[in-house]
């Protein structure tokens, strides 16, 4: 799927939200700690099946700089030091849809 680009990207600091506006009024509230242990990097997926790993510790984490990557993505800085992975419009946009699931189960 490729979804087109949001029409507004905004980080809340004191709530950290990256608050993701696509086309049509598709709005998520994504938390910095959600990004964080779902980052598509490397580090965090591994280089393979099963090699990937679930970083804890991490609910008090926060986004310092939101990078465009192109015009199909978006780089995010956590307040931990983590800078790697690339969030594609996709991307965040399944990880929008997946929290928005797992908050209906509740």
């Amino acid at each position: 799927m490729m979804i087109p680009a949001p029409t507004d990207v905004r980080y809340h600091r004191q709530s950290r939200l990256l608050e993701v506006i696509f086309a049509g009024g598709v709005r998520f509230e994504l938390p910095a700690e959600y990004l964080r242990v779902n980052s598509p990097s490397a580090e965090v997926r591994g280089h393979g099946p099963g090699q990937g790993v679930i970083p804890t510790g991490k609910e008090t984490v926060s986004i310092d700089a939101i990078k465009p990557v192109g015009q199909y993505a978006i780089s995010l800085v956590f307040s931990d030091g983590h800078d790697s992975g690339i969030y594609t419009w996709d991307y965040l946009h399944e990880l929008g849809l997946n929290l928005t699931r797992h908050s209906d189960d509740k």
